[in-house]
């Protein structure tokens, strides 16, 4: 199987009806020049919907169907992408979704191989769905622009493998490696564990890869800077997030709970001013190790 078939196999991934209904609700808050919503993360792992935020990438035709803030669309053209919350109620049960936008052009530049911030790359080199698409056209431009990041992300993290030959440690050990880039708060077992989850998918792309002769141009991507840098993105993401992601600050404590297991405790002055408060609990929790 080729790489575009797997890819495309992921993209018609049947899903939950929570999950549909709450792409439909976002997608009318963005009017017609929505292109497509992918979705990604835990929920495609087994996680219910009701135990987690539902996690959606829009993709649209341009940053004007983002938002009307022309502040917030120069935002998301500088340091993509722009991250909202939404929520749905379905049958008396609230569901909540984190879920971030940019244009499907923006896209495109930021899983090529020319990009040395893993943040994309790294994302949707992993098994992603599409709950909308406008049209075939687009469909195809989605296809191939997750195609290219999967090779990227294969060809960066094939060099810290040392000779592994196992597809598995690769994934792991690159998944590993991009999270250092960002701000996160998951343990050191989380990339095996996303591994293990979708283990028939990572050696599928890797055996499509290597059929077609991997590329080998980022045998000297520079892991260590792209790690520094990845870290002052993931602040200046975190303090944009602050203007559009109502909740956020909640979020961010319970994330970190979740999966840290250090309870984090914000105060009411923290949730009403949450760009102060992210500049006070950053040091907090880094010194912690709540997020490395």
């Amino acid at each position: 199987m080729s790489l575009s078939d797997i890819v495309s196999s992921n993209l018609d991934a049947e899903l939950v009806m929570p999950v549909a209904a709450l792409a439909t609700a976002i997608r009318e808050q963005h009017g017609t020049e929505t292109l497509a919503i992918l979705v990604y993360g835990s929920c495609l792992r087994g996680t219910p919907p009701t135990d987690s935020l539902i996690d959606y990438y829009v993709l649209t035709a341009t940053t004007l169907a983002i938002t009307g803030n022309p502040l917030s669309r120069l935002l998301c053209r500088l340091v993509p992408p722009n991250v909202y919350f939404a929520e749905h109620t379905i049958e008396g049960t609230t569901y909540r979704a984190k879920y971030a936008a940019l244009t499907l052009d923006s896209f495109k530049h930021k899983v090529a191989l020319t990009t040395a911030n893993p943040y994309f790359w790294a994302r949707f080199a992993q098994p992603v769905a599409m709950a909308y698409c406008r049209d075939e056209t687009v469909r195809q431009q989605v296809i191939a622009a997750l195609e290219t990041a999967v090779r990227t992300m294969f060809a960066k993290i094939a060099p810290l493998s040392d000779g592994d030959a196992d597809a598995t440690a690769i994934w792991e050990r690159g998944l590993s490696a991009t999270y250092a880039s960002e701000l996160r708060s998951e343990g050191s077992g989380r990339s095996r564990q996303i591994v293990q989850a979708n283990e028939a998918y990572y050696r599928a792309v890797t055996r499509a890869i290597r059929a077609g002769g991997a590329n080998s141009d980022a045998t000297g991507h520079d892991w260590a800077r792209a790690q520094r840098n990845g870290k002052l993105l993931s602040v200046a993401r975190l303090l944009k997030a602050a203007f559009t992601f109502r909740g956020g600050a909640d979020y961010l404590a319970w994330k970190i709970s979740r999966h840290s297991g250090q309870p984090v405790e914000l105060t009411d002055w923290q949730r009403r001013h949450p760009i102060l408060a992210s500049l006070t609990l950053l040091p907090k929790l880094l010194k912690s190790g709540a997020v490395k």
